[in-house]
């Protein structure tokens, strides 16, 4: 072997062991990398990057998917340094994520309210006004200009509310506005009922523009504007019939006269009309106002003779009564006594049964402050509905500051030893369905497991349950009744021995 082929062999067994050992290092580092890379990922999406750092997380993201396609042309040593760029990358677009949620907490708040009363679909061109605004904040604030941001913001906040003012009259007041378009279209001879119903429709439209809404008073106005929208349609119609046939104002006036004199005929009164209808009317108007009267005075007394009746047959059927029936009675009664006596015993330590439990719901009820918990009863359970027992949102860890009121549950359950625990969790309409009966369960159990681990309660004694947003305590629709929705009910249900 020459000196030359031994060089040539030596610098090909370098090369290979350089380019296994690279390949070595690499999927060594791959393995231990590629995962903090996708929880770096899984973060800046959790926090909704795509949304409130959409610049920052798609440069992130284009890197990273750059990074996957041309790993196998990536040396070991820039390998580590590209990896850790990204990195940064997605933790830089999760920090402004979460900064543009608490510097647009507002507009975010207005926003998901609008899209609660379908905001989106039933007003679209002033929502999508306002999604504009907000996306323009948003990238604004990614930029680093807070002052605009916070100005774009505002704007964004008045068109959101704008569409949902819009939104919630549209629920309302949807098919009187497209009533009330048609008839536009329609016909123009009856101006003056028209502007009646659009009278009625703008009352109706600043009913709902206050805070509470008075759902009868709001279906009042609706029913009239429609009345006035349809009667406008009929009058059209015959002002147009009037036209075609050419009628005249004369025989129009005659047509009216006749049917009046048709009326004071029924009526009999002397249908004078030769200076005019207005004294008949009166006269009309009069006669059936007396009509009403006297229909009133007849209803009564029609009631008081049917009281008469009803009376007279109760007495009837009450003197079909044979003395036997009495003696039956007698009987029965006689019966009744001795079962009575039996009983008697039982009755009073019942009573004193209920007087215990009613003693032990003051001492349970004495244990908590009106904001901790509200204590009631029903049948002989007693049920704790705790308002002071808040989770952070979309988690089921009890808070340390939640300690001192399990404490006061766990002397309330000491007062019924024994007793069957159920723990009810409850969620306000916010999320999804499944989503909310699935945490409310998680939380009933986190409380379970308390119990469990730090009062000695036995296992056994406790029931977990979730109701999710079934359940309401208080309205969904303000932010106070959602607070009041959001709770964990105990419910101590003492044992049959305890009632004894």
């Amino acid at each position: 072997m020459t000196a030359n082929l031994k060089k040539l062999i030596c610098i090909f067994i370098g090369i290979f062991f350089a380019l296994s050992s690279d390949g070595i290092a690499k999927e060594k580092l791959n393995n231990a990398s590629f995962s903090d890379l996708d929880t770096a990922k899984a973060s800046a999406e959790a926090a909704n990057a795509a949304l409130f750092a959409p610049k920052s997380f798609r440069k992130a993201l284009e890197e990273y998917e750059n990074f996957k396609e041309n790993l196998q042309q990536v040396s070991t040593q820039s390998y580590s340094g590209t990896f850790q760029n990204i990195i940064r990358y997605f933790d830089s677009a999760t920090q402004i994520a979460n900064l543009a949620k608490a510097t647009l907490s507002k507009s975010i708040e207005i926003r998901q309210e609008g899209a609660n009363v379908a905001a989106p679909s039933m007003s679209p061109k002033i929502w999508k006004k306002a999604q504009q605004k907000f996306m323009r904040s948003i990238q604004t604030l990614e930029r680093g200009n807070l002052k605009k941001a916070k100005k774009l913001e505002v704007e964004a906040i008045t068109l959101y509310r704008e569409a949902k003012l819009h939104a919630i009259k549209k629920r309302y007041l949807g098919k009187t506005w497209q009533l009330l378009s048609d008839a536009e279209k329609l016909n123009r001879n009856t101006p003056i009922t028209l502007d009646e119903a659009r009278r009625f429709i703008k009352e109706a439209e600043n009913l709902i523009e206050k805070k509470e809404i008075n759902e009868y008073q709001l279906k009042q106005l609706i029913e009239k504007a429609n009345f006035e929208i349809n009667h406008a349609q009929y009058l059209s119609q015959k002002i147009l019939e009037i036209k075609d046939k050419k009628i005249s104002l004369e025989q129009i006036l005659l047509n009216w006269e006749k049917d009046l004199w048709n009326i004071s005929e029924i009526a009999d009164i002397d249908p004078d009309i030769q200076e005019g209808t207005h004294t008949l009317t009166n006269k009309l108007i009069s006669f059936f106002k007396s009509q009403v009267i006297e229909i009133g005075k007849l209803k009564l007394e029609i009631e008081v003779l049917q009281k008469e009746v009803d009376a007279l047959n109760q007495e009837k059927i009450e003197n079909r009564v044979t003395i036997e029936d009495m003696n039956e009675e007698m009987r029965s009664l006689d019966n009744q006594l001795i079962e009575a006596s039996e009983n008697s015993a039982n009755l009073i330590q019942m009573l004193e049964s209920q007087e215990r439990i009613k003693e032990q719901f003051m001492q349970v009820e004495n244990l908590f402050l009106p904001q901790e918990a509200r204590i009631f009863r029903e049948s002989d359970m007693i049920i704790l509905r705790l308002f002071g027992l808040n989770f952070d949102s979309g988690t089921s860890t009890i808070k340390t500051s939640s300690i001192d009121l399990l404490n006061k549950v766990k002397k309330a359950i000491n007062i019924f030893p024994q007793s069957e625990i159920m723990i009810n969790g409850h969620t306000d309409s916010q999320g999804s369905i499944k989503n909310n009966q699935v945490i409310s369960q998680d939380r009933a159990e986190a409380v379970r497991k308390y119990m469990i681990e730090n009062m000695q309660i036995p296992s056994y004694q406790l029931i977990a349950s979730g109701y999710g947003e079934t359940k309401p305590v208080a309205s969904n629709e303000t932010e106070a009744g959602r607070a009041r929705n959001r709770r964990i009910e105990i419910v101590i249900k003492p044992t049959v021995d305890m009632l004894e």
